[in-house]
């Protein structure tokens, strides 16, 4: 039989083979997207030629308006109204980081924009004063050129200010850490696909894993076997087994089982052999060479187009059974699957002398005591094997009810599986139990192979209060009466379950919405979950960190995770953990350095500029400050690699500040340092150095020594501060690990070497003069005191500094306003960066809408009495205030209007909801955009009136009134 698959299609179960025709250019899908590569082109031209022509148009309605044009609203109700919305999803929250840092880079940018605008206006004020009022000179029409020198001089350095203030590193850190911790993780075997997925994984609290390949070695072995009446603790000697028993025991295992399953000859001599496809049939596979078996001759006599019927293994059945047509034209079942599953439709066992006898409910559960749990404890996976045959006088059965074709079996036997531990996962969870993280796992395995798996790696300890329990047993505590399942049950079960065995994938997916849903904590839980088959995606998508596995995982798992485990092992998530961590750290670092130069180049600018008129640090130097401090320090700190040390603390959390107490008093501890050394020699350098003063000289002076030592020595503070930041928790060594990191080192030496060129070399262009060895030592050495000064620092307990404050708060609910709160509800996903940057613009189009408002309403009073009715001239409708007092704000003239501000094709697809940013403000809004009611009811009020009653003429007070407002 021959299918066509699909494009984004996916195999959901069975097995066969695929024939490969074309791929890349030559397939569909390379031809139609050949195909729209040339449409695009061709789109882009007649774009280009578009906007050509509508700025033509613009040029003309200018000249013959005479400057004056008018405008339409970009985007009418009517487009709005016939937006499809979309279904709405629970929501995952995003960019937390990202979130808190554009939080704190507007708080720092008003702050910088305040203080270069308060630079400004001083200098101009002290330069007026001093010039015109002190001094008493008149303005002289010869000497205006200079004035303005000043004035642009002055906005320099108010410029400069603002650009140092200005955080504009931040990004760029973000995202250099975030590119090197992927490049990182994938040698540590992670996989990342959302960049997004490493920062969230630091903030882990909770991880829900699989048990078979990533806590154990998925290297699966047959130890023990029930058979005949007999248990045997090690896979018996072929001759123990009775003939017929043996060949149903080969033939069931051989044909049923995917054909993709094989044990293949070892890669190394002396090694074991390798287990290719399904690890539990490569098991029983290696079963059957252990009994001196050849699988591989049952296959040739029965190939995969002779198998009349298969039941593939899913998780509903949990069991696996395949159909063969004897020569007689009668047919036989095998079957394998969970053994208490299986056992339970087993009407017969094959005894000693290899016949069939009566299976009754009492031996079944004798043989569940005496041999599936002892098995079961010892962390085997028990699997049944059984067959049925269907004699030819009853006819051909009902192939498509399963529930009568799989019951009336005969158990052949029962095989204990042992997966052993991986040796490294103990210790991996230990570490993350010591880090603050709750592991769980979610398996289908029995209950009591669970619990044994469990305590092996160290999940279950002896005397913990913990839950152990089954998918069954799970349901019916979660449930209420109708079978809805409750939170208020959920939550009184998930604090302590640490073990879920025989669960579903919808168990899975219920437990982990259940645990991020879950408001019983302070914090909200930020749950890792990893899955390697088609049903787990629903499961992985949900979770705040979906892990899916590279070897033994499926297309749509790993399509629905966030990160693939390359090697299928839990120790590879610890590692995430602390990638994750580094990255948050990193950013801290970066932020400690950068905030400490910005207060002390903000407080030097200002004060230097108040007090003497200028800068002592001119703009040049500003920018290479700037430099050091952005892109080079974002490099150094965001490059550090992680340590073990990570892991010894509990999560952040989402709320917690990026800038901590410790933080704050390294920031201000190291900017009283260096601000007391900056006005020392500002003030005083001239004295300690013997040296002519830079102050207050000519608006052309050449560099001076004593402004180059402030300068040199301020590069030099940062540079020694740069290794002060590399600790942010109050550490002594700020040398601890410095040379893991060649980045760091190579910046900091480079940064050391352009200095000394800068100063020796750089002349008038970065106002500095050379300096002699007596005057480097110095500036060395009061460097170097920033090291000295930082011990001094740590010192100090930030318990007893509680009044300083933290900064860099995540955005909490209740700070949303609830109309933006209700805009989120139709949004997959909260992505708090972008929120943090839509507010400033819905502020701004708040304060639009209410002045048009206003505009409106004097527009209507002022008709309502207007003694000018009758005199609108058609000259009048051109302009702008008559075009806003137009009732429906519609331009009726025959002319096309040419939007001004947004000159997109309005043939283009707008852009969905989840990456939608918004557009740009019109000037003129439709009255249906604004949400106020009252505003909406004043406008209808007037409505008529300004219908009937014409514009004053343009001469009339209410006109001016009108074209101010």
């Amino acid at each position: 039989m021959f299918l066509l698959v699909l494009f984004s299609t996916h195999v959901m179960e069975g097995s066969g083979k695929m024939l490969v025709t074309a791929v890349g250019v030559n397939s569909q899908t390379g031809i139609i997207f050949t195909l729209l590569g040339e449409q695009k082109k061709e789109k882009e031209r007649k774009k280009k030629e578009k906007k050509e022509k509508k700025k033509s148009m613009f040029l003309n309605k200018m000249e013959k308006d005479g400057g004056r044009v008018e405008m339409e609203p970009l985007n009418s109700d009517d487009e709005t109204e016939e937006e499809p919305k979309k279904t709405k999803i629970p929501k995952k929250e995003k960019s937390v980081l990202q979130g808190k840092l554009t939080k704190l880079a507007v708080q720092i940018g008003k702050a910088g924009l305040f203080m270069s605008a308060i630079t400004v206006l001083i200098l101009v004020g002290l330069f007026l004063v001093d010039t015109f009022w002190i001094q008493g000179l008149s303005w002289i029409k010869e000497c205006t050129p200079i004035y303005i020198q000043f004035f642009v001089k002055f906005f320099i350095i108010g410029v400069t200010v603002l650009v140092v203030a200005v955080p504009e590193g931040l990004p760029l850190a973000v995202t250099i850490s975030l590119a090197y911790s992927v490049k990182k993780m994938m040698k540590d075997n992670n996989l990342v696909r959302h960049l997004d997925a490493c920062e969230t994984m630091g903030n882990a609290t909770a991880i829900c894993s699989d048990k078979t390949g990533t806590l154990t070695m998925n290297r699966m072995t047959v130890v023990q076997v029930h058979i005949g009446d007999r248990h045997y603790k090690k896979v018996p000697e072929p001759d123990l087994i009775p003939g017929n028993i043996m060949n149903l025991l080969i033939t069931g295992i051989s044909v049923n089982s995917a054909y993709t399953s094989k044990i293949m000859p070892a890669e190394k001599e002396g090694g074991l052999p390798r287990q290719v496809g399904n690890k539990t049939e490569c098991a029983l596979l290696g079963f059957t060479i252990d009994l001196r078996k050849d699988y591989q001759a049952i296959r040739s006599e029965y190939p995969e187009e002779k198998l009349y019927k298969v039941y593939t293994f899913n998780s509903v059945r949990k069991s696996m059974s395949t159909v063969l047509k004897n020569p007689d034209g009668s047919y036989r079942m095998f079957s394998k699957g969970a053994s208490e599953i299986l056992l339970k439709k087993c009407c017969k066992v094959l005894s000693a002398n290899g016949e069939a006898k009566v299976f009754r409910p009492i031996d079944r559960d004798d043989m569940v005591k005496e041999v599936i749990e002892p098995m079961a404890s010892e962390g085997l996976r028990t699997i049944c094997l059984a067959y049925r045959d269907f004699p030819v006088s009853d006819g051909e059965p009902d192939w498509d009810n399963e529930a009568d074709i799989l019951t009336g079996l005969t158990c052949i036997c029962v095989v204990g599986i042992e997966d052993p531990v991986r040796p490294e996962v103990p210790d991996a969870i230990k570490k993350c139990q010591r880090a603050g993280i709750t592991v769980r796992m979610v398996t289908g395995d029995n209950i009591n192979t669970a619990r044994a798996i469990a305590t092996k790696c160290g999940i279950l300890h002896m005397g913990d209060d913990f839950l152990c329990i089954e998918g069954k047993e799970f349901n019916r505590r979660i449930r209420n009466e109708l079978g809805e399942i409750e939170q208020e049950r959920l939550d009184k079960i998930w604090p302590k379950l640490r073990v879920l065995a025989r669960s579903s994938p919808t168990d899975k997916h219920t437990l982990v919405k259940g645990i991020i849903d879950s408001t019983i904590l302070e914090q909200r839980q930020v749950v890792a979950v990893t899955g390697d088959g088609t049903n787990d995606g629903p499961a992985l998508k949900k979770a705040d960190v979906g892990f899916a596995m590279g070897i033994a995982g499926t297309d749509v798992a790993k399509e629905a995770s966030d990160i693939i485990l390359t090697d299928d092992n839990f120790s590879s998530i610890v590692k995430a953990v602390m990638w994750g961590r580094n990255v948050y750290d990193s950013i801290s670092k970066f932020l400690q350095f950068q905030l400490t130069v910005n207060v002390v180049a903000v407080i030097v600018a200002f004060t230097g500029a108040c007090i003497t008129q200028d800068s002592p640090l001119k703009a040049v130097q500003m920018l290479w400050v700037n430099l050091i401090m952005d892109t080079f320090a974002s490099l150094a700190l965001a490059t550090e690699p992680p340590t073990e040390a990570l892991l010894l603390r509990k999560p952040y959390g989402r709320n917690k500040p990026l800038i901590s107490r410790t933080m704050m008093k390294n920031i201000l501890g190291h900017a009283v340092y260096q601000l007391t050394i900056i006005f020392t020699l500002l003030f005083a350098g001239e004295q300690i150095f013997d040296i002519d003063s830079g102050r207050n000289t000519p608006l052309h002076a050449p560099p001076s020594e004593h402004y180059t030592i402030v300068f040199n020595t301020f590069v030099m503070m940062q540079l020694f501060n740069e290794i002060n930041a590399r600790k942010i928790h109050g550490e002594r060594n700020v040398f601890d690990g410095i040379f893991n990191n060649m980045i760091f080192c190579s910046i900091v030496f480079g940064t050391f070497v352009i200095q000394i060129l800068i100063v020796q070399f750089g002349g008038k262009p970065f106002s500095c003069v050379g300096l002699s060895v007596e005057q480097w030592l110095w500036c060395v050495f009061l460097g170097f005191g920033s090291l000295l000064w930082g011990q001094l620092i740590t010192t100090i307990p930030t318990s007893r500094l509680k009044f300083l404050m933290t900064a860099g708060h995540g955005t909490k609910k209740e700070e949303i306003p609830e109309d933006e709160l209700e805009e989120m509800e139709d949004l997959d996903e909260i992505d708090h960066a972008e929120m943090e940057l839509r507010r400033g613009q819905v502020l701004w189009c708040r304060g639009l809408n209410r002045i048009q408002t206003q505009i409106r309403v004097v527009n209507a009073f002022r008709d309502s009495m207007s003694p000018y009715e009758g005199l609108e001239t058609p000259k009048s409708r051109s302009s702008i205030h008559n075009f806003m007092s137009h009732p429906e704000f519609r331009i009726e003239d025959s002319e096309p209007a040419i939007p001004l501000i947004d000159d997109t094709d309005p043939e283009d697809d707008a852009p969905t909801k989840r990456n939608k940013t918004p557009s740009p403000l019109p000037l003129v809004l439709s009255p249906n955009q604004n949400n106020n009611a009252s505003d909406n009811r004043g406008f209808h009020q007037h409505k008529d009136i300004a219908k009937t009653i014409l514009s004053p003429t343009p001469g009339s007070p209410l006109h001016s009134l009108e074209t101010s407002l």
